[in-house]
C-alpha cells in the first residue's frame, strides 16, 4: 500500500486523491488554509484520507504530489521531502505568477526549478496537462482497449519506473518524455497540453476521450519550444 501525500488540494490533487483511494491506497491531504478546511474534502474521500499540515503531508507520503500555484513552490518543505519522489502538476503561467527571467527565455523547466529547491528529492513532472474531469473520467483496467497513458519526465530513471507502477494502480499507462529538461513538452500551449483528452476541444468540460501512450508521444513529438 502507497501513501500519498498532497501539497495542494484542489481540482487535480483532489482528483488524484479520489484515484489513490479507488486502488487502495492511503492519502494525507494539506493545503495553505489549514487541515480544518479540509473536512469536507477527507469525508467525502473516506476512512483512508485524513488532512494534515504540508509539512506532515511531506513527513507521511511515500509519493508526495506538489499541486499549487507555480509561484509558491519556494514555499514546498525540502528536508521533509529528501530521498522522496515528489510529482509536480505545476504549471507556469506569467499572467498569475508574476515573471520569471529563466522560464520566460526557456532556458530552464519549471520542474527544474522545483528540483533545484529540493535537490535531496526526484521530482517527477506528471498531472500537469490533462483537464482534471477527464482525470477522473479516464482510468481504466490495464489492458483495456481504451486505456489512455499520462506524460511523465524526471531526471531519475529507477523513480520513473516505480511511479509508473504507481500509475499504474490507479488506472494510466505512462509515456516517459525524457529528463525533466524535456517537460516543456507538455507545458501550456504545446500540443500535449490536454488536447488529445477533451471529447470536444473547444469545451474541455463536453467529455473525455481516451487518448493512448502512441496518441500522447505523438502530440509530445509535435512541440516546438519558442
Amino acid at each position: 500500500m502507497t501513501t500519498w501525500g498532497f501539497i495542494g488540494s484542489g481540482h487535480i490533487g483532489s482528483t488524484v486523491a479520489r484515484l489513490a483511494v479507488a486502488a487502495g491506497h492511503d492519502v494525507v491531504m494539506s493545503n495553505s488554509r489549514g487541515p480544518d478546511t479540509l473536512a469536507e474534502l477527507v469525508d467525502g474521500l473516506g476512512e483512508h484520507a485524513r488532512a494534515v499540515t504540508a509539512t506532515q503531508a511531506a513527513e507521511l507520503g511515500d509519493v508526495v504530489v506538489v499541486t499549487i500555484p507555480f509561484k509558491n513552490y519556494p514555499q514546498v518543505p525540502v528536508a521533509e521531502l529528501a530521498g522522496k519522489t515528489v510529482i509536480d502538476t505545476m504549471n507556469y503561467y506569467a499572467q498569475r505568477d508574476g515573471h520569471f527571467a529563466d522560464l520566460d527565455a526557456d532556458s530552464v523547466t519549471s520542474s527544474e526549478l522545483l528540483q533545484a529547491h529540493l535537490p535531496g528529492s526526484q521530482v517527477i513532472k506528471c498531472f500537469n496537462n490533462i483537464y482534471f474531469q477527464h482525470l477522473r473520467d479516464l482510468p481504466r483496467p490495464a489492458g483495456s482497449a481504451d486505456r489512455s497513458a499520462l506524460s511523465i519526465a524526471g531526471d531519475d530513471a529507477a523513480s520513473k519506473h516505480r511511479f509508473a507502477e504507481v500509475l499504474n494502480a490507479i488506472g494510466y499507462d505512462a509515456v516517459d518524455h525524457g529528463p525533466l529538461s524535456e517537460g516543456w513538452r507538455m507545458q501550456p500551449g504545446t500540443p500535449a497540453y490536454g488536447l488529445m483528452y477533451a471529447a470536444d476541444e473547444q469545451d474541455w468540460a463536453g467529455g473525455a476521450q481516451a487518448a493512448d501512450a502512441a496518441e500522447v508521444a505523438r502530440r509530445a513529438a509535435q512541440a516546438q519550444r519558442a
